[in-house]
């Protein structure tokens, strides 16, 4: 059976583990076997212990034994993106700088794993410190698409999409600062989803945007990441920006809220900017299916969407400015070994330059530039502004509706190297997905078809603290289709 499990969920594999017909070390050597099989040309993990993991699962298996599984997860691989603290693993954050850097301590997203009896499973290639949409800006390697070796798995967390998608891991976390779950979950034909701010703690979560980043689950079905995320979320005292407000019952959802009639609006905005027929042609069958089972639509305006890019370029930029600053090669990064200087501020400079890539070096410039004296109130006071009317939008919207539901991806997964020399056009292919971080909504992308046979993600965008809709939602169509099944050959 091992040779299959690697494709299977993980509701599939804990009903196997709790049945005994597996152990967890079974699963695990099985994930390690095909992750060392396929990973030479998917590229998504940066480093991983097979050792430490089958330790995990061997103190999983001894839990079962005596009657004392820890839940749903216990025993099962979750993948981790390279930007979250584990204590005594790597934290490179797919930089240069962080190149030897290894965690003294957990995130508490990852405490709250080991308390469910996960296996912590390597550290999963991205764009450095989360900055990029195709994981082609990691200073470690290029992920590629399950699905077409030549295309990007989309990014920041292309490395998560691909594994899952690949079956080198069967769930995975990612963070989404701008689309950094839901977009690479689109391109590779997973399930993806960002938690509403303040969801899940950030503590551990090496920063790129604070009032922006949030850590999500990303699987190979709707179910999985549901479980993935009941793991996760709760409120932590060591994150200021942590919401105290009670965790629901995300799995349960799935079935309490089934057949529910739902109310959605479609954004003329999103749809008028649709990058692609194909994707979209896909989205509204999904679209067809919804009102063939009886839900409602209206059709809904988000007037500032025309402002989410720039925005969101004023405040992520301004934020990571601020928060690469402790980045300096002084303490615990990369320092330049020669420099021709004679003082710190020297040492700074050179070991920024070296340690640092190119998009990041062009963001801290540019945050930089946006709150510096004589342009503060110009870009960013002006860019918080407008974070409030797009934020507005949404607000207005859900007095309507009970959901939107739009694109996840202006069009399918690109070739390598399409995008490298134009930024711009690679901020663009976010467009969909960063007005929810400014507006710190939830909002889950789930597969529904193919364009130029690669896969395309139909966003569902909710109410602040609803992801038990999004999941219900997402299920309802997932579980009519057969996208799920369906996997890349590799």
């Amino acid at each position: 059976m091992s040779q299959d499990l690697h494709y299977k969920s993980a509701a599939a594999l804990a009903s196997l583990l709790d049945s005994k017909e597996i152990s967890s070390v079974e699963l695990t050597q099985a994930i390690i076997d095909r992750t060392q099989a396929v990973d030479d040309r998917v590229n998504a993990f940066n480093s991983f212990d097979a050792e430490d993991a089958l330790s995990q699962a061997t103190q999983s298996d001894e839990r079962r034994s005596q009657g004392g599984a820890l839940g749903p997860l216990d025993g099962i691989p979750v993948g981790i993106k390279d930007v979250l603290a584990v204590k005594g693993q790597p934290l490179t954050c797919s930089s240069k700088i962080l190149e030897n850097f290894v965690s003294p301590y957990d995130a508490t997203c990852i405490e709250n794993l080991k308390r469910s009896g996960a296996v912590l499973w390597g550290r999963l290639n991205m764009d450095e410190f989360a900055m990029g949409s195709s994981t082609e800006n990691s200073a470690t390697k290029t992920t590629s698409n399950p699905w077409n070796l030549d295309c990007v798995p989309g990014g920041s967390s292309g490395g998560s999409a691909a594994a899952v998608s690949a079956g080198e891991a069967p769930i995975a976390l990612g963070s989404d600062t701008g689309g950094s779950i839901r977009q690479p979950a689109s391109h590779c034909g997973v399930v993806g989803l960002k938690p509403t701010y303040g969801r899940v703690s950030r503590y551990g979560l090496a920063a790129f945007a604070s009032s922006l980043d949030q850590v999500g689950p990303m699987g190979r079905t709707v179910q999985d990441v549901a479980e993935l995320l009941q793991a996760i979320s709760g409120y932590d005292r060591r994150d200021s920006t942590s919401y105290k407000i009670d965790v629901p019952d995300f799995p349960g959802a799935i079935e309490r809220l089934k057949g529910k009639k739902w109310i959605f609006g479609l954004p003329k905005e999103y749809f008028a900017q649709a990058g692609s027929a194909a994707p979209l042609a896909a989205v509204e069958e999904a679209i067809a299916y919804y009102r063939s089972i009886g839900c409602e639509f209206k059709e809904i305006s988000l007037p500032h969407t025309e402002y989410a890019v720039a925005t969101y370029y004023i405040v992520a930029t301004a934020e990571a400015s601020s928060n690469l600053a402790r980045y300096d090669g002084i303490r615990y990064t990369h320092r330049a070994e020669a420099f021709d200087g004679k003082d710190s501020v020297d040492i700074y400079h050179q070991s920024r330059a070296e340690g640092f890539g190119e998009e990041v070096k062009r963001r801290v410039i540019l945050g930089t530039y946006v709150l510096s004296s004589g342009y503060y109130d110009a870009y960013y006071l002006k860019a918080q502004k407008t974070r409030t009317l797009i934020r507005q939008d949404f607000e207005n919207a859900f007095q309507e509706v009970d959901a939107i539901l739009a694109p996840t991806s202006p069009n399918p997964a690109f070739k390598k190297g399409t995008h490298t020399e134009d930024p711009l056009s690679m901020y663009l292919s976010d467009i969909y997905t960063i007005s929810a971080n400014l507006a710190g909504i939830p909002g889950l992308s789930v597969p529904c078809g193919y364009a130029d046979g690669l896969p395309v993600g139909l966003q569902i965008i909710g109410k602040p603290f609803h992801e038990e809709d999004l999941v219900a939602i997402g299920h309802t169509f997932e579980s009519a289709h057969s996208y799920c099944d369906e996997h890349p050959d590799l």
